[in-house]
């Protein structure tokens, strides 16, 4: 195998062997090479001929890019179902191309190889278009199940794809190419907000409780608040309480999903720790979305799967949400005897969410005073994913470091490196604000742009730093989204992808000015003078 597409991969370099750092298997892998390929083959039918494009063929796109994520299916039996409905929709678009005498191979798969051995800058350039649309289809696919889709964004996935299969195609065809991810990115998570915000209401601040109450209750890990919804209505009145887990945190905050009373709190971190904080959990645990890591043995009976994720071996809730077996788990296991507090990682047992464009737009005239009268210096947004990998502490010193005329905004599941902190407030406004998932990023960048307006300014012009935490595809495509935007300067870590060449990097440092994060005292020096 070879995969080098998360932020852990062996050695900064490249997964290869028999099993990578997140726990994929070599057959795994290159079934979803395979699959990769296939959709490839499937874009190109449609090139020229985009009249082809349908409804069907675009959700089998969707769904196999977010299967591909990392952390999302280990599950060799689903992703060969996926790459068998690619192979259906290509043969219903092109019938005549499976029984020609003289194939021309315009739609024939992609040999994945020829992209892990192309030129390093070419490999480089056609993996970010690759991760960058992975992370894309996570967000459409969420927009999908609540009803919402855009045209620009559906195919998009064509073009993208397409060029990745495209061998004459050099460094002027695909730079482009990978901007435009993040362009068509900034379409698909503002139509993700309106999905969500259209459905759920737009999130308001909440405390959430980490205390889990005695007695029976559900684990629920992910992003999907669909899945979540459907989870409480069918538990309602059983006697069975709901907990977040990683990034369903700030399900807590909207209102449609608030208003269920056995919606009590968040258990756990970030996901990189399940395995030992679900080790001993008197509780099943749905997923919902990506983060699933390979369960162990001690707890592997109380793990469910639903959408495209999937494990060998673990019960699977198919597409008619119906979460019985996990209810019926949850009624076995019976739960804690008595309530139980659990800590984040600073020593908190309350966690604040819900800040999300809505909540802090409607006191912008508040920020903007308070900027003005020096009361704020200066704002950080300080996100991204979690991970295991040494150095993440960073983002926690960097945090407690900022000083007390500073505002901290943070959203994904980097946040529960400090979220559990008292910063206290600053101008009458709370000093860490907590936007949301990363499914969220539209909201972080809402807020920076009606405050450049405000100050009638550009966003680089703005008293605002971003330092970001990356581990998969979605942080790809959000940071494409940013240097889309024209956003300078960004601070990234706690490595720089493997998948960036040395040309590339250049590019993007003396274009965006992106650079490694080195320490807080220094960051933060650096930023503040």
């Amino acid at each position: 195998m070879f995969c080098y597409q998360c932020e852990q991969t062996a050695a900064c370099k490249g997964c290869t062997g028999k099993m990578g750092v997140c726990g994929k298997k070599e057959d795994t892998a290159q079934l979803q090479d395979e699959l990769t390929g296939a959709l490839i083959g499937l874009a190109k039918a449609t090139d020229g001929n985009e009249h082809l494009i349908n409804a069907d063929a675009t959700s089998v796109i969707i769904s196999s890019l977010f299967a591909t994520l990392t952390n999302v299916n280990f599950d060799n039996e689903s992703l060969q179902a996926l790459y068998d409905q690619v192979e259906q929709e290509k043969k219903k678009m092109v019938p005549d191309c499976f029984a020609c005498a003289s194939p021309c191979g315009k739609s024939d798969h992609y040999d994945m190889e020829k992209l892990w051995k192309a030129d390093e800058d070419i490999r480089s350039l056609k993996s970010l278009i690759l991760f960058g649309i992975r992370g894309l289809a996570a967000y459409a696919y969420h927009a999908a199940v609540l009803g919402y889709h855009d045209e620009t964004v559906d195919r998009f996935f064509y073009k993208a794809l397409t060029a990745i299969g495209m061998d004459d195609f050099g460094m002027d065809e695909l730079l482009p190419i990978v901007l435009e991810v993040g362009e068509v990115n900034l379409k698909c998570m503002e139509l993700l907000d309106r999905a969500n915000t259209e459905t759920y209401g737009h999130p308001v601040p909440t405390e959430v409780s980490m205390t889990v109450e005695k007695g029976p209750f559900i684990v629920i890990s992910g992003h999907d608040l669909y899945d979540l919804k459907r989870l409480l209505e069918q538990t309602e009145g059983k006697g069975i309480n709901i907990y977040t887990h990683g990034e369903m945190l700030p399900a807590h905050a909207y209102p449609e999903l608030k208003k269920f009373s056995h919606l009590k709190g968040n258990f756990g971190t970030a996901w990189q720790n399940q395995q030992k904080e679900f080790a001993d959990l008197p509780a099943p645990a749905l997923f919902t979305t990506n983060c699933l890591m390979p369960p162990k043995a001690s707890y592997a009976d109380r793990v469910f799967t639903t959408e495209v994720v999937a494990y060998p071996g673990m019960v699977h809730i198919g597409d008619d949400k119906d979460f019985s077996p996990v209810i019926a788990k949850a009624l076995e296991l019976g739960g804690y005897t008595e309530n139980q507090t659990f800590h984040g990682i600073n020593g908190g047992d309350k966690l604040m969410t819900g800040f999300a464009r809505n909540t802090v737009l409607s006191v912008a005239d508040q920020v903007v005073d308070a900027v003005k009268s020096g009361a704020i210096r200066h704002f950080f947004l300080v996100g991204g994913c979690d991970g295991a990998r040494p150095g993440r502490n960073y983002f926690t010193d960097f945090v407690k470091q900022t000083p007390d005329d500073t505002v901290v905004l943070t959203l994904a599941c980097g946040k529960y490196r400090f979220n559990d902190l008292d910063l206290g407030t600053v101008g009458g406004l709370p000093r860490l604000m907590d936007i949301g998932q990363c499914n969220d990023a539209y909201s972080a960048i809402a807020i920076a742009v009606a405050l450049a307006d405000a100050f009638g300014c550009g966003v680089n012009e703005l008293p605002l730093s971003m330092v970001l935490s990356w581990y998969e595809q979605k942080a790809v495509c959000i940071l494409l989204t940013l240097l889309h935007l024209g956003i300078k300067n960004i601070r990234l870590g706690p490595t720089l992808p493997a998948f960036i060449s040395p040309n590339v990097l250049n590019f993007l440092v003396e274009k965006f000015g992106i650079a490694p994060i080195t320490t807080p005292e220094e960051d933060l020096k650096a930023i503040l003078g």
